[in-house]
């Protein structure tokens, strides 16, 4: 076994491979860019090297950086995680000159497997069925456009020399074409350095099965059983399982087969995953990853196997340390992904300080990369953490991760945790009738749109508020609520005459005003004309029992300045306190500039000024967190400036274009 390994990642996969080494009792050093010198992978490992800027270009990307960092640690191998460098032939084969051992396959199956064009002609050579579309990427964009005309729609453009859903576009009409050929290229260049495609005839209502192998590199390959990954988003896995949920044991055996068989003509070295499309019983080759995957930890769950130990064994020469019929399912595992996005407003990636986190403390496996006092920055993935649930049945699977959604609580920036809940109460999650474009097509049932006012929550902010402004802050806040005493003109209920606080959400707001806390602790609130008794019994940290009327539950409560994050039932609400006296209301009015909606960069200026512009044209492309986000007009006008250039990286609501509206030339 290795003395000493270099971890090439960062975030959640970085601490989890360094989780194993160290019980493998395996040296580790890290390395992190200049955005990331505070982050929890850094903390995590303990010695840590920078090497470049906050984009990955600059830092995770950079081979030579990369080697110099495994060398001045003196490290004998290099483990690339997921995503970066994990599936860079050039970074394996550089590795190896350098005089390391890749953690990973050799750098020439890398290069058969590393566009889906070549993956599909070793797929087809060892008898697996293919999907129908073209064997040869390309970066001709017209070429495409005529390669779509001869499969025929649907189909689907890919990203010759990557994953993850980046450089994937599904197209069923021939409107619009060329426009997604170009983005779909543009994605592909940003995140794998290659902007060819190859086109794919799209297999509709069809379901994401991946088979686990595992191989020596002498010809020896076992699998590990399959996972499920059809609840998909933006052709990215959001939820995944293992074992697949309502697969035939005679079809689980013919596929785990043919994925075996593929790796054995490989001669596969390491871990991968052999990814197919199903309907029915009809199934298709879609792709190898050479690498681990974010999911791995399902597998791992119902195995009892670390997948990272054994790519660390099988590097270090030991060979496969399981055989075929040593390998068990037991039980099933739920994997659900905890991302810094914005349901509501179409997965917008958030950027921002995290001010708490709080992950369930036992029941479930908890992968992450962040903690309290974390910067999510639009450098990198959305990914912030992975939730595991293992359990006997699915079902109870399923009510565990449930359950383990409610205990998190993520505050400061908008996640994804709401979406999850809804998307493991659906009914087809629940029977497992999904296929890999129900989220797209019941998105209206996913999305809580939250147009109501909580006044309940207004309700427990104003009294956790209160109290806190009212106790000395020696013991904690509730340490002697009976003292609190304050005087007031009461009018009903004892309620202040005015308001003694202002409450704001991204929704409403309200006037706050108290009564004096009764004996047992219960204080009337008044939110605007409404009237709610309230109480607070403390848990721990900031989890309270809370009272509202004769109903109870337990909820979360954190203030950070001005900012009071409450975690209830329904989710996160954050709420802005000003004193009602500080508080002035003001009034904005749409104007014709247009804003970044969160940090990032540049990617293209479709305007100039002087040039006229209708409500909905493009003015600008934004890239944050390997997306691409459109930066439109509201309103018919003439454009007046252009403080962006591409390139450039620019802040949230930086405003990049000025639009003269109509009405006003």
């Amino acid at each position: 076994m290795f003395k000493k390994i270099l971890i090439a990642n960062r975030g959640e996969i970085a601490c989890r491979i360094a989780r194993t080494c160290q019980r493998l009792g395996v040296a580790v050093a890290g390395v992190h860019s200049s955005a990331d010198a505070d982050a929890l992978h850094v903390k995590t490992i303990g010695e840590s090297i920078e090497i470049g800027g906050a984009t990955a270009s600059d830092s995770y990307l950079r081979i030579d950086a990369v080697i110099a960092a495994a060398k001045a640690s003196n490290a004998q191998a290099i483990h690339p995680g997921f995503g970066f460098l994990a599936e860079n032939a050039t970074f394996a084969r550089a590795v190896e000159g350098a005089g390391l051992v890749f953690i990973g396959p050799t750098p020439e199956v890398i290069e058969r497997l590393g566009d889906k064009a070549s993956a599909k002609n070793e797929a087809e050579a060892a008898n697996v069925p293919i999907v129908p579309g073209s064997k040869t990427p390309t970066e001709d964009a017209a070429e495409i456009a005529r390669i779509v005309q001869d499969v025929g729609l649907p189909v689907m453009l890919k990203a010759a020399a990557g994953g993850g859903g980046k450089g994937m576009r599904a197209v069923s009409s021939f409107d619009g074409l060329v426009g997604e050929i170009e983005a779909a290229m543009r994605e592909a260049k940003n995140s794998f350095g290659y902007a060819g495609l190859i086109v794919e005839k799209l297999i509709e209502h069809g379901r994401h099965i991946e088979v686990q192998i595992v191989g020596d590199g002498k010809g020896n390959v076992i699998h590990l059983f399959e996972r499920e990954c059809s609840l998909q988003r933006r052709h990215q896995k959001i939820i995944e399982e293992a074992p697949a949920a309502n697969l035939p044991a005679a079809l689980r055996d013919k596929i785990a087969a043919d994925a075996v068989r593929l790796g054995k003509q490989l001669n596969y070295r390491g871990v991968g995953t052999v990814e197919f499309i199903l309907r029915g019983e009809t199934y298709y080759f879609l792709e190898v990853n050479p690498r681990l995957q974010v999911e791995h930890p399902v597998t791992e769950m119902i195995t009892g196997i670390d997948i990272v130990e054994l790519m660390l064994r099988i590097a270090a020469g030991e060979g496969l340390p399981v055989a075929q019929k040593d390998v068990t399912c037991s039980g099933h595992a739920v994997e659900a992904r905890i991302c810094a996005e914005d349901p509501v407003n179409d997965f917008l990636p958030c950027t921002g300080d995290i001010v708490y986190v709080r992950f369930p403390a036992d029941g479930v496996r908890v992968e992450t990369g962040i903690e309290s006092g974390s910067t999510v920055t639009p450098y990198y993935d959305s990914m912030l953490a992975k939730l595991i649930a293992y359990a006997e049945t699915r079902d109870e699977a399923l009510d565990k991760l449930d359950r383990a959604l409610d205990e998190t609580s993520i505050f400061g920036i908008t996640t994804n945790l709401k979406f999850l809940k809804r998307l493991i109460a659906l009914p087809a999650t629940r029977s497992a009738t999904f296929y890999t474009r129900l989220i797209d097509e019941q998105m209206k049932e996913l999305l809580d749109k939250g147009t109501d006012t909580d006044t309940e929550a207004l309700a427990l902010g104003a009294y956790y508020w209160m109290i806190r402004q009212r106790q000395p802050a020696v013991n904690g806040p509730w340490q002697s609520l009976a003292t609190t005493g304050w005087q007031m003109s009461a009018g009903g209920e004892g309620l202040s005459p005015i308001p003694i606080l202002h409450l704001e959400t991204d929704k409403a707001s309200a006037g706050i005003r108290f009564a004096p806390l009764k004996p047992d602790d219960t204080m009337i609130v008044g939110i605007n004309d409404e009237q709610l008794p309230v109480k607070l019994i403390p848990i721990s940290d900031e989890r309270f029992t809370a009272i509202i009327g004769g109903r109870r539950e337990v909820v979360r409560i954190y203030q950070a300045d001005q900012t009071i994050f409450v975690h209830d039932h329904r989710g996160v609400h954050t709420l802005k306190a000003i004193p009602y006296l500080s508080y002035i209301s003001a009034s904005v009015a749409t104007s014709g500039e247009l804003r970044a909606p969160m940090m990032g960069m540049i990617l293209k200026v479709n305007v100039s000024v002087g040039d006229k512009v209708k409500a909905g044209d493009v003015a600008a492309i934004l890239e944050s967190m390997k997306m691409e986000l459109r930066i439109v007009s509201e309103v018919d006008g003439v454009v007046r400036a252009v403080d962006c250039r591409p390139g450039e990286t620019v802040e949230r609501n930086a405003v990049v274009v000025v639009v003269e509206p109509e009405q006003q030339l």
